[in-house]
């Protein structure tokens, strides 16, 4: 892992104040944010609870007005999940683009949430669409960062067989992300699943390897080597607790943190 890095990646300490006390200054200029389309569903057993998208939105807003450049990946999943569809009879491939459609759906409802927070907000489309979102280019979407604006990056990589974990880690590379916050029900990585396991451990750091030798199901295997590959550090948090995304955005210690480096 590169000295940069390794110092984006390590706690903050004295580079940034608390949320809560004197005004604080973000650790990273640019972030890629990882929303499931689960996230969304907020109190709802399907599709978009706009009440919740509110929240996520005001907690963007927040970072966005430090001046962090934003990118943000949505899944697909309270809507349709292509690998469940196909473990019923559709075809893989079917189930995945139908998957992309609904991540789309997912953007639009999470741009006009960002809108009437007060965010200009672009969304980009890795299938065309072009009466909907933009396309997908990449020099488009770093001179959307550079002016000020979010990005939500729709409809995964453009390819069946590829998770949005994977086009999260694609995209963050691609623009140059420092590093991507994986936003959770739980808040960090633990050894089982806590839901279900009262005696659950959880992680502070880990590594790539680690995560991949455990099966820890965090991310999946191809996105945690992209990242592993290009040095992407990311953080794994509880989205529902507020101010956790600007807390990670000025580097606080939130949740889990996946380097390259020695675990603590």
């Amino acid at each position: 892992m590169s000295e940069a890095k390794a110092a984006k990646a390590t706690s903050a300490g004295a580079a940034a104040e608390s949320v809560d006390g004197a005004p604080t200054r973000p650790r990273y200029r640019r972030i890629l944010l990882k929303l499931s389309g689960e996230a969304l569903l907020g109190s709802r057993q399907y599709g978009v609870d706009p009440n919740f998208c509110a929240f996520i939105a005001a907690q963007v807003a927040e970072v966005h007005q430090l001046g962090v450049e934003i990118g943000i990946v949505v899944g697909g999943g309270n809507i349709f999940r292509g690998l469940a569809a196909a473990a019923k009879g559709m075809d893989r491939a079917t189930g995945d683009y139908i998957g992309m459609l609904a991540t789309v759906m997912n953007a639009l409802a999470l741009q006009d949430a960002l809108e009437k927070a007060g965010v200009q907000t672009r969304v980009m489309s890795a299938i065309g669409m072009n009466e909907v979102a933009e396309p997908y280019i990449r020099r488009r979407a770093v001179r959307h960062l550079e002016k000020g604006r979010v990005i939500i990056l729709a409809a995964g990589t453009g390819n069946p067989y590829f998770t949005t974990d994977t086009a999260a880690a694609l995209r963050a590379v691609e623009i140059g992300a420092e590093i991507i916050l994986k936003a959770t029900k739980v808040d960090g990585v633990y050894d089982s699943d806590p839901l279900t396991n009262p005696n659950a451990v959880r992680y502070e750091r880990l590594t790539y390897s680690q995560v991949l030798a455990q099966r820890l199901r965090v991310l999946d295997a191809t996105a945690v080597s992209l990242c592993m590959e290009n040095d992407t550090p990311i953080i794994v948090f509880d989205l529902n607790k507020p101010q956790n995304i600007t807390r990670v955005a000025v580097g606080e210690t939130v949740g889990t943190l996946i380097t390259g480096g020695s675990p603590a």
